[in-house]
């Protein structure tokens, strides 16, 4: 076998096996190029391209996404990438999971409409060549929505869901959920705040915003999903917490620090961002 045909058959491979080979690279610059200078802004911190084309989204896929928020952030950006022919369907959490965490009446009261509201919101967001839109809440997955979804994505979404409870009873529920949603050989992404694992277990419950790898890999694995792959395009060594610390110590939260410190805000922006994990789980075909 010459050099030449020996390397042109070690590229084919290598594109064969690599999670990035089947995303349309130049449809999802074009679509993160067209965002507000707002949300680009967030680019070198979120990294929603190479994040993206790392889970191997693709144009024409459904795909569940966790507490896609009022905004819509990552909906906006993947509905005119999937295209006429994909679906973003936001996953909320139960009402009981955003009782632990936030006391207050009147947000608790427009989680009780959320689908129905954020469905309808997001159908202005799809542009000219947007999929379509649905929603549901976590725990009460509609039968028609079971074997659906090509994706099913945890963005900074796991924290809370384990907080709610001490066993993270309302997590364990959610990936079912994705279990169940997920076609056979169907993926779930993750990107979450990453505890560091000698910190202890009671600290790492998802309070103070980190998970421990360890931990998020054992449940998935625990759900029967495998491991594909995981990547450092969202780590930050410079975040290094201690159990004194919170995640929204960071930008762009900067909690405990007055607006006009610029001394303190400018060690926080030092640090930069969190640290976060970023895997890829397979629900296996068979």
């Amino acid at each position: 076998m010459t050099r030449t045909l020996a390397a042109s058959l070690t590229a084919l491979v290598a594109v064969a096996i690599s999670p990035f080979a089947s995303a349309d690279s130049e449809k999802l610059a074009a679509v993160l190029a067209a965002q507000p200078e707002a949300v680009q802004a967030r680019y070198a911190h979120r990294h929603p391209q190479e994040t993206l084309e790392f889970f191997g989204i693709e144009p024409g896929m459904t795909i569940v996404e966790v507490l896609p928020g009022r905004s819509g952030w990552y909906t906006k950006i993947l509905l005119p990438y999937l295209g006429a022919e994909g679906k973003v369907i936001g996953a909320d959490y139960p009402l009981e999971a955003w009782a632990a965490v936030y006391d207050n009446e009147q947000f608790l009261a427009s989680r009780k409409t959320w689908a129905t509201d954020w469905a309808a919101e997001a159908m202005n967001w799809m542009g000219e060549d947007g999929g379509n839109v649905s929603a549901f809440t976590l725990g009460a997955l509609p039968e028609d929505m079971q074997g659906s979804a090509d994706a099913f994505l945890f963005i900074r979404a796991m924290h809370n869901l384990n907080r709610a409870t001490e066993d993270g009873t309302h997590l364990k529920t959610a990936i079912k959920d994705a279990w169940n949603a997920l076609k056979p050989g169907g993926f779930v992404g993750i990107v979450q705040h990453e505890a560091p694992e000698e910190r202890t277990d009671a600290w790492a419950h998802g309070a103070n915003g980190y998970l421990k790898r360890s931990y998020v890999m054992g449940l998935m694995e625990a759900a029967g999903f495998e491991l594909a792959s995981e990547s450092d395009i969202n780590a930050n060594d410079k975040d290094q917490p201690t159990e004194e610390d919170i995640v929204w110590r960071l930008p762009p939260n900067y909690a405990g620090v007055d607006e006009d410190d610029e001394e303190a805000r400018a060690a926080r922006d030092a640090i930069g961002e969190s640290n976060r994990m970023t895997l890829k789980f397979v629900k296996p075909a068979s």
